[in-house]
């Protein structure tokens, strides 16, 4: 309860961030404009950006893997690399607060016990962008992930289980310990631990994991690339 309550005492804060960034007294934009782009950093490579009503999280990440069968899609930094197609530097409770100030919902992460419940929570649409020759190329964050036997690119959208808050067992007054932190951000096996998760059964088991990186498509080790988290469940309402 400690965790989940500082989580949103920072969630708000941020959306009170994200709403500042809005004009004031801006004149009305013609019809046939869109809103301009405000990015506000809330922190070491991570962003909320903010076009009209839309709200959408950036990551700032690097490629660390283009071949092999695949825990996730993106890790802390100094964790994972060898499992993950990307890392990021940075601290996954701020992660968590600009997806709830986005609009996105923390639900539950996985279950194995006593039956299996697959994770959920509010799906998030990834976009993975990166500069090459002078142009920006964006790409659903599924094409950079196939399934081992078809070949053929994942075809789910990620969920947003809100990983777990652990206390300090030597102070509760110290910030609880957020598990995704150990590095599991966007994962693709189902892990309890995962801040976003894929809604579908999938293996932890290295000989039984049915993705891989997708190296026809992922770019070159080191490449920067900008993750982009946008919630999915506020479109829908939007359109009703």
């Amino acid at each position: 309860m400690f965790g989940a309550a500082a989580v949103g005492v920072a969630a708000a804060a941020l959306l009170l961030v994200a709403t500042n960034l809005l004009p004031r007294e801006a004149a009305p934009a013609r019809a046939a404009d869109p809103p301009e782009a405000k990015r506000k950093s809330l922190g070491p490579n991570v962003a909320i950006e903010i076009q009209g009503d839309d709200r959408r999280v950036v990551v700032g990440a690097v490629v660390v893997l283009r071949e092999g069968r695949l825990e996730g899609l993106l890790t802390k930094k100094n964790t994972k690399e060898h499992e993950y197609i990307l890392a990021a530097d940075v601290d996954a409770r701020q992660i968590h607060a600009a997806l709830e100030a986005a609009g996105a919902k923390a639900g539950s992460p996985v279950q194995f016990q006593p039956k299996y419940v697959p994770a959920s929570g509010t799906p998030i649409k990834i976009t993975l962008q990166y500069a090459k020759d002078g142009k920006t190329i964006s790409a659903p964050a599924q094409h950079w992930v196939r399934d081992v036997k078809s070949q053929k690119d994942l075809d789910v959208d990620w969920v947003f289980g809100g990983s777990k808050f652990l206390p300090d067992p030597e102070d509760d007054k110290k910030p609880p310990f957020y598990l995704a932190n150990q590095g599991d951000l966007v994962c693709i096996c189902n892990l309890d631990t995962a801040m976003l998760d894929l809604p579908i059964a999938s293996t932890k088991r290295l000989a039984d994991r049915a993705y891989e990186a997708n190296p026809d498509r992922v770019p070159a080790i080191g490449t920067k690339v900008d993750v982009i988290f946008e919630p999915l469940r506020e479109k829908k309402e939007k359109e009703k």
